[in-house]
């Protein structure tokens, strides 16, 4: 077999590109002890069975369970159900059910770290709803996820967003929800970058003013709170927020853009990790902790700064659309037998996108089968009359 394959250039060419030697990269021996470090994982669509594809899901729940494991093997916790999971994409809150089921069933099996995306996606942020109905959604999915023993990450809500008048509103409904956790939470606040219907969240598009807010309600619960994770894509505004959290309130950084930085720290601290692009660099993402550990910053340094241009291709914008790349590299690498996305996401991308992330994919040591990827490339691209 060959590892040289043609790719589409962004400048509309064509380009032939020989893959490098697949990299090896050691599981842990112990878990990450100068981080926590958790991996937003995606789930495998079942294309056999035949459904309406923007209403209902067919998952393989052999292969998304399989890729829990591939994660807690390298070390990470999982953040379930969450938006690289097509939380508000393509996953409805009925299979979110059975997703966090299934998941916290295999994490007690496994002794996996594991928390859950816990919101209000089954209620539509129609015109009429009200705060009482956002307050009620977010009961009902926080209850589930306890019901099952799990920990819960408390996600955005559209919902919210469209009925809020005010930044009172988002005080009312976080508190009211913090009050009746049973276990400490994670805040989850998702930029409109991810999401467009977020515009806005608390109560401002100020974002200096909607941090105030933010850090407000965790002041006033951080008994009920273990930290927050922030999707900004704005790593100087993070670095302020995490400088004025609570004690022993954590920063989990979702900047998939500027991830390195923020977790190796400064001289006043540092941020933990909740991100998607851990899904698509684990075993890279993993041995770079591993070397933190050890007190090798230059080695980790080494290791994870190669994956950052591959995240900020898959998350270029528009950003919602990182799932595709997130899935197509879980393809690429024999993770899963197709590239099918729940409701047909797996056209979120171009081919000329898909070309780009192989060589950065390639770049950063993350092509484990070679041979493998470029088979199944081709047959990627040759859909996309490309030969």
């Amino acid at each position: 077999m060959t590892r040289t394959l043609t790719l589409p250039c962004l400048d509309g060419t064509l380009a032939p590109l020989t893959l490098n030697e697949p990299r090896q990269w050691p599981h842990p021996t112990a878990p990450f002890r100068k981080r926590v470090a958790y991996a937003a994982a995606h789930v495998v669509a079942d294309p056999r069975r035949d459904v309406d594809v923007f209403t209902e899901n067919a998952i393989d729940w052999d292969a998304t369970l399989a890729y829990r494991r591939h994660l807690w093997q390298y070390g990470f916790a999982i953040a379930e159900a969450m938006d690289t999971a097509q939380r508000g994409g393509g996953l409805t809150w009925k299979s979110a059910q059975e997703l966090i089921r299934r998941a916290q069933a295999a994490a007690k099996a496994e002794r996996g770290a594991i928390a859950f995306g816990a919101g209000t996606d089954h209620l539509s942020p129609t015109p009429s709803v009200t705060l009482d109905d956002v307050r009620r959604a977010y009961e009902e999915q926080v209850g589930y996820v306890e019901s099952v023993g799990g920990r819960v990450i408390l996600m955005a809500s559209r919902a919210l967003a469209r009925a809020a008048r005010s930044a009172d509103d988002y005080r009312a409904i976080y508190s009211g929800v913090l009050r009746q956790v049973t276990q400490p939470v994670i805040l989850h606040w998702l930029g409109d970058m991810f999401d467009p219907q977020l515009t806005g969240y608390w109560g401002t598009t100020d974002l200096g003013a909607a941090m105030e807010v933010c850090l407000s309600v965790i002041q006033e619960h951080r008994d009920k709170v273990d930290g927050i994770k922030i999707s900004l894509l704005d790593a100087q505004r993070e670095i302020d927020m995490r400088r004025r959290l609570p004690a022993g309130v954590r920063m989990y950084t979702g900047d998939d853009f500027n991830y390195a930085e923020l977790i190796e720290g400064d001289e006043q601290g540092h941020s933990d990790a909740l991100l998607g692009i851990f899904d698509g660099v684990a075993p890279a993402a993993s041995v770079a902790l591993q070397a933190f550990d050890a007190g090798d910053v230059e080695t980790f340094r080494s290791v994870i700064e190669p994956t950052v241009p591959l995240s900020r291709h898959i998350f270029r914008k528009p950003t919602h659309a990182y799932k595709t790349g997130i899935v197509f590299l879980a393809y690429l690498n024999g993770h899963q037998d197709h590239f099918r996305m729940l409701g047909g996401a797996e056209s979120a991308r171009t081919a000329v996108h898909l070309g780009e992330l192989i060589r950065l994919a390639d770049a950063a040591g993350l092509l484990s089968d070679p041979e493998l990827a470029v088979s199944r490339a081709r047959g990627v691209f040759a859909v996309a009359g490309i030969q």
